[in-house]
């Protein structure tokens, strides 16, 4: 069979990708080995599929369905094996196999195609909400992760350069690291994070109802993980005459319903919003930031 990877993965890793990445053209090779080592079916490969990954729908030589995960080493697959090693299933798609390959993956079949996204909005929410609660554990001894004060370090600098060539969204970077830095500078204990969580990476399962998949794992607090749900359906937000109240009703009742700390949930939401929009606007996603933009100014 021949592994094309699906359009928008292309697209994706083209706007992050180094210089000399030659990863995307080795993937077809490189999942023809994946799949003959492990004695694998091929059934298809899931379409459109993620942004950092190709996911292809196999069958073990038993017949048990399951699902093929190749990443390139910047998407951090290696820190998704760990994380999910170490919920063991609890909350999270489970890993199959024993023979861990670097940037290599077999995993438990869900329904790829039913994300609780698909579910009404506030119950949405609410399935999103106790799947996320449910991964928020102490993290392993000696824990492989980055933190989250070190992934918005990075990030951090980047927002600062944006700000430089677009005095525009200046204003809004400066309220975005000034909230980092206040909420750096006392964090409550911190918890092993999924990363990059909204309801798009809950599926629907066999051994649960709902389980999260597509880690980006990171050590912190449970403020910064909520953050992404809060701006879940940005675009039928920016919709609604009422959006910006709306949001702020969202983070107040995400806020409790967790027993999260709203500033604090608010604060991070602020900066994930214009780290995103920044990012978007960069890359040349130009109606993508100012979405992300405009729902970070109602913050």
């Amino acid at each position: 069979m021949a592994f094309e990877p699906p359009r928008r993965l292309v697209r994706a890793l083209g706007e992050t990708a180094p210089d000399g990445d030659d990863w995307l053209e080795k993937l077809p090779e490189a999942a023809e080995r994946a799949v003959a080592v492990r004695e694998l079916t091929v059934e298809r490969v899931q379409v459109p599929g993620g942004r950092s990954s190709l996911v292809v729908l196999v069958r073990t030589a038993d017949g048990t369905p399951a699902v093929l995960k190749l990443a390139p080493r910047r998407a951090r697959p290696e820190g998704e094996r760990a994380a999910l090693a170490h919920w063991g299933g609890l909350g999270a798609v489970q890993l199959l196999g024993a023979e861990p390959t670097e940037g290599v993956l077999l995993l438990e079949r869900l329904h790829p195609d039913v994300s609780v996204r698909s579910l009404p909005e506030a119950k949405a929410l609410l399935e999103a909400a106790g799947t996320l609660r449910r991964l928020w554990v102490e993290p392993p001894a000696g824990h492989p992760f980055e933190t989250v004060a070190e992934r918005t370090g990075r990030q951090a600098e980047a927002m600062r350069a944006g700000a430089v060539a677009d005095a525009e969204v200046a204003p809004l970077v400066d309220a975005a690291l000034a909230a980092r830095e206040e909420l750096l500078a006392a964090p409550p204990e911190p918890r092993l994070l999924h990363g990059t969580f909204r309801q798009s990476k809950v599926l629907a399962g066999d051994r649960m109802p709902w389980l999260a998949v597509g880690p980006d794992p990171v050590v912190g607090e449970s403020a910064f993980d909520l953050a992404r749900l809060v701006r879940d359906r940005v675009e039928d937000l920016i919709a609604q005459p009422s959006g910006a109240s709306t949001t702020r009703r969202r983070v107040k009742r995400l806020a409790e319903s967790l027993e999260v700390d709203q500033e604090r949930l608010r604060g991070w939401t602020l900066f994930r919003a214009v780290e995103s929009g920044v990012r978007a606007r960069r890359v040349g996603r130009e109606q993508d930031a100012e979405l992300l933009l405009e729902f970070a100014s109602w913050l």
